[in-house]
């Protein structure tokens, strides 16, 4: 079964971005003239997503307002608002209650990659429990590493490991594809160090107790739009391919 919905996470703040999201929130930042979370909405519906749920909360009226300015066709849209910012596991059980029984896709409101990784993280996860999307990096110390056997199962996923301690180069980057067994992993969940409810972590308890997720490595660059410099390079990207030039 094909997953028809999605979950975009678009809450925080922005605050390693300093000036650049002190009045704009992060998911509206322009790319080569289209805010990300449209960007990111147009790919979901083109890879046959009807439904989506943008879950908003720093700025989240300028979200609304952005969307009801610029519809996505086909796309049928519901926002809910997380008033405590405690995590990406708690902000995605906000939407739970508007999700069908089905999968789901979940992606964050501050990624950016190629369109097309939605349509093979869907496929992917097709005849699986779900399916998560990794990039390659040198150590995935800032991340989530994710271990693998040699089918692409996902056997384990690690949150912020310590520098320098992972035997995988994989990453976790941030979308997947996940169905409601996940929420009683979430409601188990403790806060990290951080203070938060982190959904990589009920990842990992349910890839422990045997839910098999399948993953796919990105196509093209991956971006986090965490940082002055990241979104620096992602418009680089984005007014590359505007132009017909691939840059990396």
């Amino acid at each position: 079964m094909t997953a028809r919905q999605a979950v975009v996470l678009a809450a925080g703040r922005g605050t390693r971005l300093g000036a650049l999201a002190a009045d704009t929130p992060k998911p509206l930042l322009d790319l080569a003239g289209r805010p990300l979370l449209l960007r990111t909405l147009d790919a979901l519906a083109g890879s046959g997503i009807e439904h989506a749920i943008v879950v908003v909360g720093h700025l989240g009226d300028r979200i609304a307002a952005a969307l009801a300015d610029d519809p996505i066709p086909g796309l049928r849209l519901d926002l809910v608002t997380q008033h405590r910012l405690d995590g990406t596991a708690r902000a995605l059980a906000l939407a739970a209650p508007r999700l069908d029984d089905g999968p789901f896709l979940v992606t964050w409101g501050d990624v950016f990659v190629e369109s097309v990784n939605y349509a093979r993280l869907l496929a992917a996860a097709a005849d699986a429990d779900g399916a998560l999307l990794v990039n390659g990096v040198d150590d995935p110390w800032a991340g989530a590493a994710v271990y693998l056997d040699a089918g692409w199962r996902v056997t384990r996923v690690v949150e912020k490991p310590p520098r320098g301690t992972s035997a995988t180069r994989w990453n976790n980057a941030g979308p997947a594809v996940l169905r409601p067994w996940v929420w009683p992993f979430i409601e188990a969940l403790q806060p990290s160090p951080r203070g938060e409810y982190e959904l990589p972590r009920a990842v990992a308890a349910a890839v422990e107790a045997g839910r098999t997720l399948l993953a796919v490595p990105v196509e093209g660059p991956w971006f986090d739009i965490g940082t002055p410099e990241s979104l620096a390079a992602a418009r680089r990207y984005a007014e590359g391919r505007r132009g017909g030039i691939v840059q990396p």
